[in-house]
């Protein structure tokens, strides 16, 4: 039987991440359980497979025109998608609309519209029904609840026989590939030799439409999920702190100005508080609770903690995030200004703050999913209060590849009023 290390030490993280990347893949083991969603996908792979897939995509990601391009496509799909739908029910007195839901329609607009250059459509006022986005959301639930089974026996033996839960995985993965074929398709058609998003990228190298699907389904994860995720926690925290808030607004309007609608790209950057603001809520509340790798030889981690081969490694960022050794006596407060010095924004080390791990496998769309939550805050925040139906009630995440609030985020939106020239700064 294997063994299982966890660990909260920034040491032994920069050791598993960085010092012997080597020694810690993904391991066949997750491979397994996430296989038949994933495939060869790039975050369900190792060695040459992983390379080749982060090379094409770095070369996309890392450009300050991509950049700037996906900062058009998520500007657009706020000015005409979400700041409508929020306008539509502010102020009425219906059921109160549920944010995460919006957050995961909005981000899929965007992951698709960015990666695969079309446009499903999914916030629209209407909120239709996308068969894709439900059977995505119904095979990551059960793919995780695989990774818990007391054995992979179990979930081997059900999907061997077609039963229970990995029946319905079966069905659910079944309309996820017929629409990922379908957006590969429809991508043929337009053409991709003259486009710069993603699939376009991985079109021109490989001809394997199998692998394409991999590639699709493992963008639509890292860009829909983890999004609507740091969204959603983003806006919790935000409701039940409304003097975070006011001082947001506060850097808005000195920023922008009282009369512009939309902030910059470059205004975005100059945002120091609001930047605070968002790595705080990440801090306390990442998409991605913990990540666990797999020893291919025996190894000594810098603690003095012996890993023998074979042995699942796991690092908590969820947990390390909450230590009062490596936060101080307030670890549990949300607190921007602890990421503050002299006004500016100073990081952590990425090995105490592994939200979007470190080393050699960090995340290659960081500054793209920074810039995307800072310029929705400021796009809602300079327009509307957002108010929690349960601002009293902490949050609970049902299991899952990423976290997801469970219940949803119930809120009341109420246009802003907005404060006179004369009376800013004396709220």
């Amino acid at each position: 039987m294997l063994g299982n290390t966890i660990t909260a030490n920034p040491a032994n993280v920069e050791h598993i991440l960085k010092t012997n990347f080597q020694n810690y893949p993904k391991g066949k083991p997750f491979s397994v359980i996430l296989g038949d969603l994933l495939g060869k996908g790039i975050f369900n792979v190792d060695g040459d497979l992983w390379l080749f897939q982060r090379k094409i995509a770095s070369l996309e990601l890392g450009s300050i025109s991509i950049r700037s391009y996906a900062f058009e496509i998520v500007t657009g799909e706020i000015k005409h998608r979400l700041l409508p739908l929020l306008s539509s029910v502010a102020g009425k007195d219906g059921d109160p609309l549920d944010l995460q839901e919006v957050f995961r329609r909005f981000s899929f607009d965007n992951i698709c519209k960015f990666s695969f250059g079309l446009d499903p459509c999914c916030l629209e006022l209407s909120l239709p029904i996308s068969q894709f986005a439900d059977s995505f959301d119904l095979a990551t639930k059960l793919s995780a609840k695989r990774a818990m089974a007391a054995s992979p026996f179990i979930w081997k033996m059900k999907r061997l026989l077609n039963l229970g839960t990995e029946k319905k995985l079966k069905e659910a993965i079944t309309m996820v590939n017929v629409l990922a074929k379908e957006v590969i398709m429809q991508k043929k058609k337009l053409g991709f030799s003259t486009h710069q998003d993603l699939l376009s990228r991985f079109m021109a190298s490989i001809k394997d439409e199998a692998f394409l699907r991999d590639i699709v389904i493992s963008f639509i994860l890292a860009g829909r999920d983890t999004m609507a995720s740091a969204l959603t926690s983003l806006f919790w925290v935000l409701a039940t702190h409304p003097k975070v808030v006011l001082k947001i607004r506060d850097e808005l309007d000195r920023v922008m100005g009282l009369t512009q609608e939309f902030a910059s790209f470059n205004q975005i950057r100059e945002m120091h508080y609001l930047h605070a603001a968002v790595y705080e809520s990440l801090r306390l509340y990442p998409p991605v609770q913990f990540d666990s790798k797999f020893a291919l030889e025996d190894d000594i981690l810098p603690d003095g903690t012996f890993v023998r081969k074979g042995t699942r490694v796991t690092y908590h960022p969820y947990a390390m995030g909450r230590m009062e050794t490596l936060w101080g006596a307030d670890c549990l407060e949300f607190k921007p200004e602890r990421w503050l010095k002299n006004g500016d924004f100073s990081p952590e080390s990425p090995f105490k703050y592994p939200v979007f791990q470190a080393g050699i496998r960090v995340c290659l769309g960081k500054e793209m999913a920074l810039v995307e939550m800072k310029t929705v805050a400021v796009s809602v925040l300079h327009r509307f209060d957002v108010e929690a139906v349960t601002r009293s009630v902490v949050p609970r995440f049902d299991p899952g590849l990423t976290a997801t609030m469970r219940g949803g985020l119930p809120v009341v939106v109420r246009e802003r009023k907005k404060v006179e020239p004369s009376k800013q700064g004396h709220c």
